[in-house]
């Protein structure tokens, strides 16, 4: 039986509600309920489920998978937090805020070793390879996350560095989740890599619109307090292709307004310069063109897949989000 992708996020709901997540000490573990409680897209472990569905697998067959990689992803969340020093996730308080950093470190790394656990419970004959695209997996996310971090210092970045950044940080974890359900369902190797390549380019497109919402969104669809990277000169897309954008009057105009300590003039005087240097349609450019490639990965679907409506129905929504 095939599932919507909103019965699939019910499921996904259900389970979580279920871990058991009320040990001793309090302290530990109520911050990884509080986490893991706070909903989001789920987007991960639909699409890990949505995929494997798609290649002749059953729900249940990958539920614990899909599950150990959406606690891996509010893990990063949890520390990412810590190190970006942001107040308000899915518009709550954050685990440090709401506790100290060293609760939320020391819950964050428990939060790690659950979902390994939670993977090896996959009865996958390929768990091997299952385990070694999540090790990977984690150890490239934490590789993007100090580039990014790096580029907090780092006079001069490049487009081409920030891609590079962001396909680490974000769209290598949206790849793995797509290629781990098609592992579950025992496809061949090229196509199982094909779906990974197919979350890459959705990946870098999800992160591209994240960037834009975080400038342009209403903060309450957002979920997260609009104009941040501005406040914190977070050199997102959408800064560096300013830049790039910029002739020499303008250029020194973005100094000065990133310069600027009042971060409610910050925010507003950095989008007007980016409304007038065109970011914002530069941005929906990249996107679309990232978009465009990826869409050939449901024209050269193997012979018999019938069943990818709901997987391009999700994937479609990642680059159409509101503003």
């Amino acid at each position: 039986m095939k599932h919507t992708a909103d019965q699939i996020r019910r499921t996904i709901e259900e389970t979580i509600a279920r871990l058991p997540l009320e040990g001793e000490p309090p302290l530990l573990y109520q911050p990884i309920r509080y986490a893991m409680s706070q909903g989001g897209k789920r987007l991960r472990p639909t699409l890990l489920i949505l995929a494997a569905e798609m290649y002749g697998a059953e729900a249940q067959d990958a539920i614990w998978p899909a599950i150990g990689l959406e606690v891996f992803h509010n893990f990063t969340l949890v520390h990412d937090d810590i190190m970006d020093q942001s107040p308000i996730r899915r518009g709550v308080e954050t685990v440090y805020k709401k506790w100290t950093s060293s609760v939320a470190i020391l819950s964050g790394d428990t939060m790690f070793a659950l979902a390994y656990d939670l993977l090896i419970r996959s009865e996958s004959s390929r768990i091997r390879e299952i385990l070694h695209l999540f090790n990977r997996t984690a150890i490239e996310v934490c590789e993007g996350q100090q580039l990014d971090m790096d580029f907090e210092s780092q006079e001069v970045v490049s487009i081409d560095e920030y891609m590079r950044m962001i396909r680490l940080k974000t769209a290598v974890l949206l790849a793995a989740s797509l290629k781990t359900g098609a592992l579950i369902a025992d496809v061949e190797r090229n196509e199982a890599d094909r779906i990974y390549d197919f979350g890459i380019c959705i990946g870098l497109a999800f992160q591209l619109m994240d960037d834009l919402l975080d400038v342009y969104s209403d903060e309450a669809l957002f979920g997260k307090k609009t104009g941040n990277d501005i406040v914190t000169n977070k050199k997102t897309f959408l800064y560096l292709k300013a830049f790039e954008l910029a002739n020499a009057r303008q250029k020194q105009e973005l100094e000065q307004a990133f310069s600027t300590s009042s971060p409610v003039e910050k925010v507003t005087t950095v989008r007007a310069l980016y409304d007038e240097l065109g970011v914002r349609d530069a941005t929906l450019n990249e996107i679309q063109r990232l978009h465009q490639i990826s869409e050939s990965f449901f024209d050269n679907l193997p012979a018999g897949i019938s069943q990818s409506d709901e997987l391009h129905k999700v994937t479609l929504g990642l680059v159409e989000r509101k503003f």
